[in-house]
């Protein structure tokens, strides 16, 4: 295999997908990438073409044989197995220096397969996943999760050269060469903000206005300003790099997802929780209680019974925001106090008194001063004394706020602080 040449790993079950993903594999050869076929199929054997990794090597990857995964006892415990050997395939390959691209032909299980591989590889290597259940109102996180898998609808069921497919599995390899091919010109280089410093920050459309304010500062200073939408997967996304040491700090100016964690709704993080990784690095903090005040849902008529009456703010046709009831935005405050006093590095909240949304403010749906009143006095008495909470007389999205929050951002930055927890294991 050249040296020079990108190198896309194709996934396929090849005992029923074999002529297909030769296609598309001789579609991305065409294009200028040499491609590494894996046969990731247990029950026949590949059919089609003849794969550079069989599922043999697939299965003794996972520690078992394919004979084991046959005789598993059902079809999700074997795919179970053979999905842990593709994720250390792709690893080990990655680790080489021979990926620069993974693609996937998939129906129900190879989807569930491929994207089990994808969503375990880093951020801006192309992953683009081809799927007849990638429609309809299906949701996207067992095939995306938190990376930045393509997802492309196949129209037709993967089977066959039909007319349609044809066109389907030439765009998909020309659309995966180009990325594995602009991966590969890229690796090695120096980033754009090599020296300076990244920083984290969450935004929703209702705290855009001073994150755009506060990047351009940033900016101007050499920080680049890495913004995260915090509807669930954003938040998450942030958590995990923030994990993988991507960044000096957080600005973590929205908080809809804690809301969500108390109250349901859309922006969940199901796997992860917030507040908890730069906290437990000792990574400097700057939080704003953004958007605490409500719960995202769908239009108004699909509103849950348990929630249809409350005040709700009108987002857009396919998103509603409904308030918090007091003990419920308490009880948001009583996890972010006990998760921020939780934090080995420096704190500062920032608390702005006008308002924490746009429906949250004089006149607007969600102004409650009786439930923000007792929102701030939680706060007031229950952080810790190492813990700065700086009151600004000012909404949310206001200039002061954000100029606020800026200056809090200098005050910590660059003092990170690791020592003992003040309680060991999950907070909150």
């Amino acid at each position: 295999m050249s040296e020079q040449r990108p190198s896309v790993l194709c996934l396929g079950t090849l005992d029923t997908k074999g002529p297909e993903t030769r296609v598309l594999a001789e579609g991305i050869r065409q294009r200028g990438c040499d491609t590494i076929i894996l046969d990731c199929g247990i029950l026949g054997g590949p059919e089609g073409v003849v794969p550079d990794i069989s599922r043999e090597e697939a299965a003794r990857a996972a520690g078992t044989t394919i004979e084991a995964l046959r005789d598993a006892g059902s079809r999700g415990a074997a795919i179970e197995q053979m999905l842990k050997g593709v994720q250390v395939i792709g690893q080990r390959l990655l680790d080489e220096g021979r990926l620069h691209g993974v693609v996937a032909l998939g129906g129900a299980e190879g989807s569930v397969l491929a994207a089990a591989t994808m969503t375990q590889l880093p951020v801006g290597l192309p992953k683009l996943l081809v799927s007849p259940i990638a429609s309809g109102r299906r949701i996207f996180d067992p095939f995306v999760g938190t990376r930045d898998v393509t997802v492309m609808h196949s129209v037709v069921d993967i089977l066959g050269l039909n007319s349609i497919a044809m066109e389907i599995f030439e765009n998909a390899s020309a659309a995966i060469a180009g990325m594995a091919i602009a991966f590969h010109s890229r690796s090695g280089l120096p980033g754009a903000h090599a020296g300076g410093q990244q920083v984290a920050a969450t935004m929703l459309g209702n705290t855009t206005r001073p994150l755009m304010w506060i990047r351009e500062q940033l900016a101007a200073e050499q920080q680049e300003l890495v913004i995260f939408h915090a509807n669930g997967v954003g938040g998450a996304a942030m958590e995990e790099a923030v994990l993988a040491g991507h960044f000096t700090g957080v600005i973590d100016y929205t908080l809809s997802e804690l809301a969500g964690e108390v109250a349901g709704g859309f922006h969940v993080c199901a796997d992860r929780t917030r507040l908890v990784e730069a906290g437990r690095l000792g990574l400097p903090q700057v939080i704003v209680p953004g958007c605490v005040d409500f719960t995202v849902h769908g239009p108004r008529t699909e509103i849950p019974e348990d929630k249809q009456g409350r005040p709700s703010h009108y987002h857009n046709p396919k998103f509603t925001l409904v308030r918090l009831t007091a003990e419920e935005q308490l009880e948001v405050g009583r996890r972010l106090v006990t998760r921020v006093n939780d934090a080995r590095g420096p704190v500062v909240i920032v608390l702005p008194m006008g308002g924490l949304s746009v429906p949250d403010a004089p006149g607007a749906e969600f102004q409650d001063a009786a439930i923000s009143g007792a929102f701030r006095d939680l706060l007031r008495n229950q952080l810790s004394d190492e813990i700065e909470l700086v009151e600004v007389d000012a909404h949310i999205n206001d200039q002061d706020c954000a100029k606020a929050v800026l200056a809090a951002w200098r005050s910590v930055a660059g003092h990170r602080k690791v020592g003992p927890s003040h309680a060991e294991g999950e907070p909150g």
